[in-house]
């Protein structure tokens, strides 16, 4: 049970940090939505992989 709800933590964290990328991208902050890019993609494929 504790593997899918750390699973399912980590699918969150990746979608919340989506919501940081279109955030930066407004502000014009390219480079930070990138590094917050490739942090989701990495949380949300853990959250994947992990399930």
């Amino acid at each position: 049970m504790t593997g899918n709800a750390i699973a399912v933590v980590l699918v969150f964290v990746g979608l919340f940090l989506v919501g940081g990328v279109f955030s930066l991208y407004k502000q014009g902050l390219k480079i930070g939505a990138v590094v917050c890019a490739v942090g989701a993609v990495m949380a949300v494929t853990a959250g994947v992989l992990w399930w």
